[in-house]
């Protein structure tokens, strides 16, 4: 390890600079903050940097009085790459999007790389913790910070350590959470564990960047393909009259072998949507098809138009035409108690229902308004649920189970419901979907 950075992180002296104050950046920021060192977050939305210098928060699970604290620690928020030079270790948090041809979109980290190498210098470590395919930190990354004539493990240390963030999850804590880390070599790699050691009670050190990119892949692509296998069980569970929700409560009580998933109307988020695809398209430049991991993400991407269609069959039967109906989507966030609406299914359901002309709104105390909607150019913004507004209503979706809904005046007052999340037992007016 560089000495300069090992006498910096023996006597915390250092300077974190975290690029992109998101869901994972702003909580790092704010870890690093409280362990008392010095902290820098880089950020190109200036409404971010304004809240976070103001200290607000902008993120439903992380408080006003977690930035203020932050705030008086010396955390500050800038758009200033300039300042990266006076950082000893730089974190990339930045959305790793898909493309519309679901292939991936890398723009986010390129460019900040861009905007910070004219300013970093030798002495500095830099960690990319977005979720990406294996190859990406040698192959994209590398290459940049070579070209600037540094010598990667002696000038400048270069580590990949994905995020394992889960917003709203009340029972794993950042500095709980295993931290796994890979560096381009041996002197990257103690770099990156001594740097995370300070917020993080057990660092995994693995032998390379690529081991750490495919390890947050195979987390990810774990949960994708076996909602995948949950989601298509339950679609042969309905045809058969089986209530899958009642199936998985009772295989979970097998104490081996068995892990429960539970079935939903798709999959949101900035990962799991997303991370399978990126292995796919990494395997054909070996010749490989991920033909397991396609289909799982197949039926999770099909889900939204069985949901719509189970939506439809039940108000046909009321003789209701969807054009004329008026339906109400409870929960628009891609999962429960948090507000990042990411790839979220709701969203897609609600496109796809404006688009066969019906009346729709949605509820969400954690997502005030929706904007750039397809089928509209106006936001829509969340209503209260009241008993006069369940009984004006056709339909009640539910797509995302917040603890907060009042779920027994929605099935007292509602007139149908469509339950996604197995919340409600099945009923002549609640339909299992």
């Amino acid at each position: 390890m560089n000495k300069k950075i090992k006498s910096k992180l023996d006597q915390d002296e250092i300077t974190v600079g975290v690029v992109g104050l998101g869901y994972v950046g702003l909580p790092l920021a704010l870890n690093f903050s409280m362990a008392n060192l010095n902290v820098i977050g880089f950020e190109t939305n200036k409404k971010y940097i304004s809240q976070v210098n103001g200290g607000q928060s902008y993120i439903s699970h992380i408080s006003n009085i977690d930035i203020k604290a932050a705030k008086k620690n010396g955390l500050e928020a800038t758009d200033n790459f300039r300042r990266i030079t006076e950082c000893d270790f730089i974190i990339l948090c930045l959305p790793t999007p898909l493309n519309t041809h679901r292939e991936p979109d890398l723009s986010f980290v390129i460019n900040s790389m861009t905007q910070i190498l004219p300013f970093m210098r030798k002495g500095q470590a830099l960690s990319l913790e977005s979720t990406t395919y294996p190859g990406t930190t040698d192959e994209i990354i590398a290459p940049m910070i070579e070209a600037r004539k540094f010598v990667i493990g002696k000038d400048v240390h270069l580590i990949y350590s994905p995020e394992r963030e889960d917003p709203g999850n009340k029972d794993f804590a950042l500095k709980s959470i295993p931290k796994v880390v890979g560096g381009m070599t041996q002197n990257c790699l103690k770099a990156g564990v001594a740097l995370y050691s300070k917020i993080i009670d057990s660092v995994v050190p693995v032998s390379s960047t690529r081991v750490a990119e495919m390890t947050k892949l195979l987390e990810n692509i774990h949960r994708s393909v076996n909602i995948g296998l949950v989601n298509e069980m339950k679609i042969i569970s309905d045809s058969m009259n089986i209530d899958i929700n009642e199936v998985i409560t009772a295989a979970s009580t097998k104490p081996f072998g068995f892990v429960p998933y539970r079935p939903g109307p798709g999959l949101g988020g900035h990962c799991i949507p997303i991370d399978p695809f990126y292995l796919s398209w990494k395997a054909k430049e070996y010749g490989l098809n991920a033909r397991f991991i396609e289909l799982a993400g197949e039926i999770n991407l099909n889900m939204p138009n069985w949901v719509i269609n189970k939506l439809t069959v039940a108000l046909n039967q009321q003789k209701i035409p969807i054009s004329k109906s008026k339906i109400l989507i409870l929960g628009v966030a891609y999962k429960k108690n948090v507000s990042d609406i990411r790839e979220s299914p709701s969203i897609t359901i609600i496109e796809k229902l404006m688009a066969l002309n019906a009346n729709v709104s949605y509820s969400d105390e954690y997502v005030s308004s929706i904007n750039d909607l397809e089928n509209t150019k106006k936001p829509l913004k969340s209503k209260v649920i009241t008993s006069k507004l369940l009984q004006s209503l056709d339909c009640v979706l539910l797509a995302t189970d917040h603890d907060n809904f009042d779920y027994e005046l929605i099935k007292k007052h509602s007139k149908l419901i469509i339950d996604t999340r197995g919340k409600f037992k099945k009923s002549r007016k609640i339909i299992q979907a």
